[in-house]
């Protein structure tokens, strides 16, 4: 199942906790049930990530990682 994001955050090249910080600042400014795309190239937001959803209550739908680059897919609650 193919999930449509209705906005994408790049954290590219960002180190911990940077990519979580940004995400919780963008995750603010959505609406319950949308979508963020989470773009990070730190292997440590793996976990962070699962982490961060699992504290806020905010859905991670999807995680994969292609060319070096971790994508996360977070669904607002």
């Amino acid at each position: 199942m193919a999930v449509t994001p209705n906005k994408t955050l790049d954290a590219s090249g960002l180190s911990c906790p940077l990519p979580i910080v940004k995400t919780k600042k963008e995750i603010d400014t959505m609406g319950s049930g949308q979508v963020l795309e989470v773009i990070s190239t730190d292997p440590g937001s793996k976990n962070d990530m699962v982490a961060w959803c699992n504290r806020t209550g905010n859905k991670l739908l999807e995680s994969k990682e292609e060319g070096g680059k971790f994508k996360f897919y977070v669904q607002k609650s």
